[in-house]
């Protein structure tokens, strides 16, 4: 029997993972262990530990890292502390594998540490682009201290390749958020109004905003643009989420909150919506506005419009059902406007795969012969002679 880890540090993360972790907890052959990390853990960031335990996980390991800080200082201290925690929590664990899933600083620090623990990791999500992050360059170097890689389309994976990783550890099984949109049950917007406490009378947008950490759009400045462009649609409410633990986060959490209070019947800020409820929400709303990956890997599968402000996902392959637009207010209102002019089916269709990721990716943590060690893969080359 195997035991496979798998670590979490964000509410969006965790909801990529689900089904994932349904399926190696439903192995005979498999055991499942949780760590559990990052924002998780914060009151500030809505304690989304409690949705893992009420989807009936066992946490098996809880890792304190997140200081209440606001600065790129502050974010490597808890990383710090994270890879102190995370030594001890896998030093108990003792895992075959570790499964680590994007580009976040958290899951970096769980990388560092399995690779000096010759604990091999299994990573989802390598070989994207995204310019406008530092989560760009931590993805990469996560590749890096990984052993196996399940990417979400072939030119992905064709780029962990490129990063020196032998293709027959490199597979391309396609988005695993995917699956969350074939295998949820999603609510009616009835449901959905009365679990939130809000009423949902009117066409509505789901927002979700970001700091971008390595472009120079200023986070407060961006932000205000954004919800000025939304003035410009009084006939939409909105539902905005939180933004995630990066430095510059906090600063937007009292705008967000400050519109939703000045316009109780149209705003709902809400720390983390769930993936059920999240999902929910895109399926009945107008459009998904912000900078989320979410916009642009799940979105196009429920047949909504996504607008993508700005930098931070700048690279990254999408559907022509997303909109780009720069951070700055007519940009995001005129991206807004061209976002809910009726779409052909034929914009929607997704580079991100079809959904059928979990029992595939199960399929290879129980075969695949396991060892901490890897050669470079070096690419042929024709050298000029």
């Amino acid at each position: 029997m195997r035991r496979i880890a798998v670590f979490t540090g964000t509410r969006a993360e965790y909801g990529l993972l689900y089904w994932l972790m349904k399926e190696i907890a439903a192995a005979p052959d498999l055991e499942l262990k949780t760590v559990v990390s990052g924002a998780h853990l914060s009151p500030e960031f809505g304690l989304t530990y409690r949705q893992i335990e009420q989807d009936g996980f066992q946490i098996d390991e809880r890792v304190e890292m997140l200081l209440s800080s606001d600065t790129a200082v502050g974010v490597i201290k808890s990383m710090g502390l994270a890879l102190i925690g995370m030594a001890d929590a896998l030093a108990r664990l003792t895992p075959d594998v570790l499964v680590i899933l994007g580009d976040r600083y958290e899951a970096l620090a769980m990388a560092q540490a399995a690779m000096i623990m010759r604990i091999p990791v299994a990573h989802l999500h390598g070989g994207e682009i995204t310019e406008g992050a530092y989560d760009d360059a931590i993805r990469h170097a996560i590749t890096k201290l990984s052993y196996l890689h399940f990417t979400a389309n072939e030119a992905y994976r064709q780029r962990v390749i490129q990063l020196g990783e032998a293709p027959e550890r490199v597979f391309n099984l396609g988005a695993v958020g995917l699956e969350n949109i074939n295998r949820t049950a999603l609510m009616s917007r009835d449901a959905l109004s009365a679990s939130l406490g809000f009423a949902l009378d009117k066409p509505y947008f789901v927002l979700t905003y970001h700091p971008v950490t390595l472009s120079a759009e200023p986070a407060v400045e961006s932000f205000q643009a954004l919800l000025n462009a939304l003035d410009d649609y009084p006939g939409y409410q909105v539902i905005v989420t939180y933004p995630n633990a990066d430095d510059g986060g906090r600063q937007l959490i009292p705008l967000l909150k400050h519109y939703a209070a000045l316009q109780p019947g149209r705003v709902l800020a809400i720390p983390s919506l769930g993936h059920q409820r999240y999902l929910s929400a895109v399926k009945h709303c107008a459009a998904v506005i912000g900078n989320s990956s979410s916009g642009i890997i799940e979105v196009p599968s429920l047949r909504v419009p996504t607008v993508n402000i700005g930098q931070r996902q700048k690279g990254r392959m999408a559907a022509a059902s997303v909109v780009n637009c720069q951070p700055v207010h007519a940009s995001i209102s005129s991206a807004i406007k061209d976002a809910l002019c009726p779409l052909p089916a034929s914009a929607f269709a997704n580079p991100y795969g079809m959904g059928d990721v979990s029992t595939r990716i199960v399929a290879v943590l129980r075969r695949f012969p396991l060892t901490s060690a890897k050669a470079f893969h070096d690419i042929a080359r024709s050298l000029p002679q």
